[in-house]
Order: structure tokens, then sequence, then C-alpha cells
């Protein structure tokens, strides 16, 4: 078997910034895996935050051995985006080798349409406002927020799309007390999930603190064994591909996840619709899907995701599995 790894980059169709920063591009590594004439593929997004580059993911992809399979790689590589793409793009090469779908392969039921978050940038009140009024059609809302002065932004956005579902996600960036005080206004404004509202290594001061509001661990939580540490602190897990090192690990940090009482989100990185495939399976019956990243961007991959009033559909097999 051959592995290659290629960079490609997806312009977003408006900057998109969080709390720790703004871009105008998705850069991706695309990872492909040939064996006897057949390819599978799959896609990751190397992220800062977890001391991932382009340069050391696509590394790691490329110490492989040739004959590495799903079963190896789980020790071969730790969780994280090269272990996703890999992970994926062997998925794919054995549902296309066996003639069915990956979720046939995994013995999943067959995957329909989840109703998806569409994502609001960190910007001033009144531009959230305008973004939210322009997608105030959309029926679950994301608001990316994280500074000590977001109670405005919450207020603009709820004026501008007064019918949506909205979950905010604090990307690490409030104190406890900051977090304390705009509790009480999630529920008035019918906030119906708050995604990481403290630093990942700060969390334990969520532990006996009300809760109003389901908490979501995001960067608390990467694969099974972080299940452990969110006793007590969580009513959430975000799932990402890119954090759990593939499909193979997500589908089991899922039925943990459940069986140990959480509630799971269905996330993503800001990538392609070939990234988002793969994690389609993961969100049938989640609490929330969060699988926008293709409509972020100002132009996708062939065959892409389809999108619509039933929300984020799975992929054809032309894109993936």
């Amino acid at each position: 078997m051959t592995i290659t790894v290629e960079r490609d980059v997806f312009p977003l169709a408006q900057v998109f910034r969080i709390s720790r920063g703004a871009r105008t591009e998705a850069q991706v590594l695309t990872v492909k895996v040939a064996r006897a004439g057949v390819t599978g593929w799959g896609e990751c997004v190397p992220y800062a935050r977890y001391d991932e580059t382009l340069d050391s993911v696509t590394e790691e992809i490329l110490s492989l051995p040739s004959d590495v399979d799903r079963a190896a790689l789980q020790t071969l590589l730790p969780a994280g985006a090269a272990r996703n793409a890999v992970d994926c793009a062997l998925w794919d090469l054995e549902a296309k080798q066996a003639g069915k779908r990956v979720w046939q392969l995994a013995g999943l039921a067959a995957p329909g349409p989840e109703i998806t978050a569409y994502t609001l940038s960190l910007d001033e009140p009144d531009a959230m406002r305008a973004q939210a009024e322009v997608n105030a059609f959309r029926p679950l809302l994301k608001i990316k927020l994280g500074t000590p002065d977001d109670m405005a932004r919450l207020e603009a956005v709820r004026a501008g799309a007064p019918k949506s579902t909205i979950i905010v996600d604090a990307n690490e960036g409030w104190s406890a007390e900051v977090y304390a005080d705009l509790a009480p206004h999630l529920v008035r404004l019918g906030v119906a999930l708050v995604e990481q509202p403290l630093p990942a290594a700060q969390d334990d001061a969520l532990l006996g603190m009300e809760r109003p509001v389901p908490v979501c661990a995001d960067e608390s939580c990467h694969d099974r064994s972080s299940l452990p540490g969110l006793k007590g602190k969580y009513d959430v897990v975000n799932i990402k591909l890119d954090k759990t090192g593939g499909l193979t690990e997500a589908l089991l940090l899922r039925e943990d996840a459940l069986a140990a009482g959480y509630k799971v989100m269905v996330g993503c990185m800001v990538g392609s619709s070939l990234a988002m495939a793969p994690a389609t399976l993961v969100a049938q019956g989640a609490m929330v899907t969060d699988l926008d990243g293709p409509l972020l961007l100002a132009e996708d991959r062939d065959n892409a995701l389809q999108f619509d009033a039933a929300g984020v559909h799975p992929p054809v097999a032309a894109l993936w599995g």
C-alpha cells in the first residue's frame, strides 16, 4: 500500500474569528492510501492549539509503515489530526474494496440528514447582529464568543435571530467569574448549550458550579481517555475526528460517552466536505450536530455534501465511504 499526503487550501467565504484569532482560509492535509488499484482518502486539519502544524502532521503520516491497517494505526499514532486522516482514508479504502458503504462495514444503520449548526464568528455586536439577521432562517446558530464583553454580542445575536436555537462556544475564553455572571443571561436569552467556557487546564472550577444551561467539553475532551476527567464538570462531549484521531475512535468515544450519561455533540474544524463526511456517521442522533465547515468555504470539493432544510446529508460514495 502507498500513502501520500497533499496540502490543500480552501479560501473562506468571509473572515472567520474565534477568541484565539482569525483566518481567511482553511489549510488541510489530504491523505490518499492506495492498494491494488483502489484509492481511499481522508482529510485532516492540523491545529495549533494542540501543537500541530502541517509539517509535523505530514511527518507523522509519512512515518507509518506501508502495510499499516486500522487496528495497528490506533497504537502507532496518538489521537490527533494525522491519525484521523489515515484512519478515514483506510475506512474509505476498505469500503471501496468490499463494494459496501462504511456504515455497513461498521455495523451501523443507514444514516440520514441531521440539522447542523451554522457558526457566526466573533465580531463586534452590530456585525454579529447583521450576521444573525442574514442567517435567521437557520434553525440552529452557533455563536463564537470568549471575551469579558460578550453580553452585548449575545443580545445582538438574539435580536437578529429571534426564532433560532442558539448555542455558544467560548473557546476557553472565559474565566469562572465571567461565566458565572453570564450564566443567568444565557438562560434568559434561550441559549441551549455552552461549549468549553473555561480553559481546559482550569475547568476544575466547574466542579460544584450550577449549570443552568448544559455545558459541553470540547478542548477538554479528545478521546475515551478524557472521559474520567470530565465527571461533575460537563453534561455533553464534543466529538471531533481531528481530536479522536479518526472515525474508529470517534465511534467508540460516542458509545462510551453515552453509556457514562453524557449527551453528544459532533463538531468539526474548518475543512471541506471530505473532512465532514465521516463525522456525519457519528452525528446520527446526536444532541447537537455542528458540521458546517463546508458552508464557511468559498469553494468545496467535487461531490460535496448536500445541505438543505433537512440538514447535512451523508456523503455520496463518490465523495467518501
